[in-house]
């Protein structure tokens, strides 16, 4: 029997990973409860508009100093949540912005494949909204994060275009009215109308024509088996000619003979009569092949007219989509921008050109008096700040409590203002497609930022402010912009012991 000493100084190795995987695993699900503790928490800040129906939203306003987005619509507020924004060093920048890309399931192409759920972006260059932990203060590199259920709320109901602000202070929009405002052309309403009639009338003429020519084919395709077997009979019994001549010209008995010489009686009379119904079948069919013909050029022409009519119809819609357009004090130029395309560039005439004017974002809500005019409101972003002139957003001591506090309402007077020192050229007004409600003017002392490209509406990054959150990244154009985590990817795993609050 052999006895066995243990050392009891000296450690069992052989449990030191399962010591670990527990470990681990304990960490995992502690970092989890956090998590969901933060979010429950997080979740009752969730707030909706319940005293009437929402409507569409128009803009989305994110303050830093409160951590808080607020979703607008042409009357109001409709939706709150907290939020949380860039970390020192990272902050999210502070300007005038708009969803450019949407993507329900979304991992980061910056920070080690960092799940980013219903991902509303606003630059190339990588800021966007998104659902994420909330640890109650700004933790982020850049982004917006919100309550996952929030942001999958959000994202239903959101589309590309949406103003985005993100303002130093929590600022709400004001209704303003100014001759400067544009308004709705005289008379657009009533084109769009006629043009969308032209184009349905068009195409109900086309399908008409395109079952007309189908009609005269199948009529005509009947018509053709009458000739054909006609001319089929014909050829057997011209066939049965040829053969009794042939018979005829031999030397056969005279039996054969007087039965060769009956055949080809026959075979002549059965060609004359088959060449008679031959004739009758083919008067008939010609009409009907010649109504082919006519239907089917019938047809052509109806459809390039129905092709003209549905490009003049998308051509005015075209003109009713949002147009953004942008005022810069810096570079004393008009910007125009629809569909995320510029359209139109002009100087302009600003008043007192040395003297700041501040940001101002103007959009129009909504259609009144029988499409005739637009109601507007402003948001302007240089009220607010604190004597420093830069505001910092609430820290892990302050908490949210500022959350609670009702944003502040813009200055109307400062926003007319603004307006009043702006002359537009009236050649630049008359250039300005029809607007449509989510139309915006943006007035700024700032120039367009470079993030200003392909597949973007305007935006403007307010200086004084940090740009940490942006100015560490490139930008990267949208055609080679990564969307989608490839699906043969494994997912995303956080390291089990880092905390809830870890950056994306």
């Amino acid at each position: 029997m052999r006895s066995r000493v243990v050392n009891p100084k000296r450690k069992p190795t052989r449990l030191r990973p399962a010591y670990l995987a527990i470990a681990g695993l304990a960490a995992l699900i502690a970092a989890t409860d956090h998590a969901d503790a933060t979010d429950r928490r997080s979740g009752r800040s969730v707030e909706s508009i319940e005293s009437r129906a929402a409507g569409e939203p128009v803009m989305a306003i994110v303050s830093l100093r409160t951590q808080r987005v607020t979703v607008y619509d042409a009357n109001g507020w409709i939706l709150r949540a907290p939020v949380s924004s860039g970390q020192k060093g990272r902050e999210t920048p502070a300007g005038v912005f708009a969803v450019i890309q949407k993507e329900a399931e979304h991992y980061s192409n910056l920070y080690d494949d960092a799940f980013m759920p219903h991902m509303q972006r606003i630059t190339w260059s990588g800021i966007a909204l998104h659902g994420g932990p909330l640890p109650g203060y700004p933790a982020s590199h850049g982004c917006v994060r919100m309550p996952f259920d929030f942001a999958e709320r959000l994202f239903d109901v959101t589309r590309p275009g949406m103003r985005v602000i993100v303002a130093p202070t929590d600022v709400a929009p004001i209704e303003i009215a100014h001759p400067v405002l544009f308004q709705p052309k005289p008379g657009a309403g009533a084109l769009a109308a006629a043009r969308t009639a032209e184009a349905d009338e068009a195409t109900r003429k086309a399908d008409q024509a395109r079952l007309a020519a189908g009609t005269a084919f199948r009529e005509a395709a009947q018509a053709m088996v009458p000739a054909r077997v006609a001319e089929n009979l014909k050829l057997r019994a011209e066939a049965q000619l040829a053969a009794a001549d042939t018979a005829l010209g031999s030397a056969i008995p005279a039996a054969a003979k007087e039965q060769a010489e009956r055949d080809k009686a026959q075979a002549i009379a059965r060609i004359a009569a088959l060449q008679v119904q031959l004739a009758n079948a083919k008067a008939e069919l010609q009409p009907k092949q010649d109504a082919v013909t006519r239907t089917r050029e019938a047809a052509a022409i109806a459809e390039t007219a129905r092709a003209a009519a549905a490009e003049a119809a998308r051509q005015v819609a075209r003109e009713f989509e949002p147009v953004s357009v942008l005022i810069s004090r810096k570079t004393q130029r008009l910007y125009v921008r629809q569909a995320f395309e510029p359209i139109l560039e002009s100087p302009v005439t600003i008043l007192d050109a040395d003297r700041p004017i501040g940001t101002h974002v103007f959009t129009a809500m909504e259609r009144t008096n029988s499409n005739t005019d637009m109601r507007w409101s402003v948001v302007s972003l240089d009220g607010g700040r604190s004597q420093s002139g830069v505001v910092e957003p609430q820290g892990r001591a302050r908490g949210g409590h500022g959350r609670d506090v009702e944003p502040v309402l813009t200055d109307r007077d400062s926003a007319r203002t603004a307006l009043d020192r702006i002359v537009i050229p009236q050649d630049a007004l008359d250039r300005i497609a029809g607007l449509a409600p989510r139309s915006s003017l943006i007035v700024t002392d700032e120039p367009l930022s470079s993030e200003t490209g392909k597949g973007t509406d305007f935006v403007v990054l307010l200086s004084g402010e940090p740009q940490g959150g942006i100015k560490m990244r490139r930008r990267v154009p949208a055609d080679e912009f990564r969307y989608a985590r490839p699906r043969d990817r494994m997912p995303y795993w956080r390291w089990p012991f880092a905390g809830p609050d870890s950056t994306w």
